[in-house]
């Protein structure tokens, strides 16, 4: 293969309908935002929630589609992982920040955000070892109880109109998610601690 031919072939990749699905989850972090740091009106809400929901939906299809088409690609493999971390880190920002995720629950939000910090980390360090840390399924239910409390404190005040208790059933599912956390956080430290050692010994 010629070298124009592995350009064309790399840029055709960066623009790839996967990756296109990774980029609008990126762009949607700061439209979703700022309509939550808005004044608080229910359209704003309701519009906040229907972009964080098609972003959260891109999660899965991206690399579904990836796979499925065989468009996986270096800059996809680094994206998602970031855009996914960027959705849930700024959402858990502006909903403590407008005081929809209040008390305790605020503990939730620090333990999920310190353990995305470490688990970012040990793949950095692991990737410098050519070690993949793959994803366990209890992780993908860990994700999905987070996305989905996510959504109930983004509707806040306007979801409590038509379904009360709608913060008290995220916050539950935020704390569910915040134990998963945990367990994935200590699973995944063990599963590093093999290759700690060999590289120290290395």
């Amino acid at each position: 293969m010629t070298e124009t031919a592995v350009t064309t072939k790399r840029r055709s990749h960066v623009w790839a309908l996967p990756n296109v699905l990774t980029y609008g989850r990126c762009v949607a972090v700061p439209v979703v935002a700022g309509l939550l740091l808005a004044p608080n009106e229910d359209w704003a809400r309701w519009t906040a929630l229907g972009v964080y929901t098609a972003a959260a939906v891109t999660d899965f299809f991206d690399g579904y589609l990836a796979r499925a088409w065989h468009q996986q690609s270096p800059i996809g493999r680094m994206l998602d992982p970031i855009a996914d971390k960027l959705l849930v880190a700024a959402t858990l920002l502006v909903v403590v920040a407008n005081q929809t995720l209040a008390g305790w629950t605020i503990w939730a939000a620090i333990i999920i955000l310190c353990r995305e910090i470490l688990v970012s980390g040990l793949r950095e360090y692991l990737a410098e070892l050519k070690v993949r840390l793959p994803v366990s399924a209890i992780a993908k239910w860990k994700t999905a109880f987070q996305l989905v409390a996510l959504g109930f404190f983004i509707a806040g005040p306007a979801g409590e109109a038509v379904l009360p208790g709608s913060v008290t059933i995220g916050s539950a599912m935020l704390w569910i998610a915040a134990v998963l956390t945990l367990y994935t956080g200590f699973d995944y430290m063990q599963a590093a601690f093999a290759h700690f050692a060999e590289d120290e010994r290395s």
